[in-house]
């Protein structure tokens, strides 16, 4: 009988958690404790960061299957920095108005066309398979500088925010260290490259604000 009476409280506490939770919720779905939205102009793009409000709301079905590849390990390289979406979004914030950060969408233009983070800036990871095309890259959107001798100069580089379709995902691997003159192999600071490893399937899963052709 008291062994009835534990379970009958401890579901009854249980509930009361879940309405309260709810109650709190029903106000609006947070991106953080208290913060329903963030106004943002990064890269010229100005737009108004949130969750979808819409009770009920549902993942876009360009990520709604999960047969996809194997999962892309956490630590993608020594010193390489995993984000989640709070330090993802951090790192958004500052770049509008700090010019030694990126936020850079490394899938190919399609993908990007279709569905992307806004403010995001595509630099394909195919570029990094030539290398006078990884160069032209780094040199227009990461900060580094070709000397006249060819080699690279890596003191003003950018710390890059990198993202791709999910964490199945081998696009942004590919560019920091799989790609054949990948950033890591070229001598890009590791320290420099942070992660976002949810990418597109976190990002849309959680409802946050999107822009693209498959919206």
């Amino acid at each position: 009988m008291m062994m009835l009476k534990k379970v009958a409280i401890a579901t009854l506490v249980s509930s009361l958690c879940i309405s309260s939770s709810l109650a709190e919720g029903a106000k609006f779905v947070p991106i953080s404790k208290g913060v329903k939205s963030i106004e943002m102009n990064l890269n010229g793009e100005k737009f108004t960061l949130m969750r979808n409000q819409t009770q009920g709301n549902k993942i876009t079905d360009l990520y709604v299957t999960t047969d996809r590849g194997a999962p892309q390990p956490m630590i993608l390289a020594p010193g390489v920095e995993t984000v989640g979406e709070l330090e993802f979004i951090e790192l958004m914030k500052k770049a509008q108005t700090d010019k030694t950060i990126a936020v850079i969408d490394s899938r190919e233009p399609g993908w990007y066309v279709r569905l992307r983070i806004p403010g995001a800036v595509n630099v394909p990871f195919s570029n990094f398979n030539e290398k006078d095309t990884a160069i032209e890259m780094m040199e227009d959107e990461m900060g580094v500088v070709q000397k006249s001798d060819g080699t690279l100069d890596f003191s003003n580089a950018k710390t890059l925010a990198l993202y791709c379709n999910g964490y199945w995902c081998g696009q942004t691997p590919g560019m920091v260290k799989n790609a054949k003159f990948a950033l890591l192999k070229m001598g890009y600071p590791a320290e420099k490259i942070k992660y976002y490893r949810g990418g597109m399937q976190a990002w849309t899963s959680l409802g946050f604000t999107v822009v693209g052709d498959g919206k």
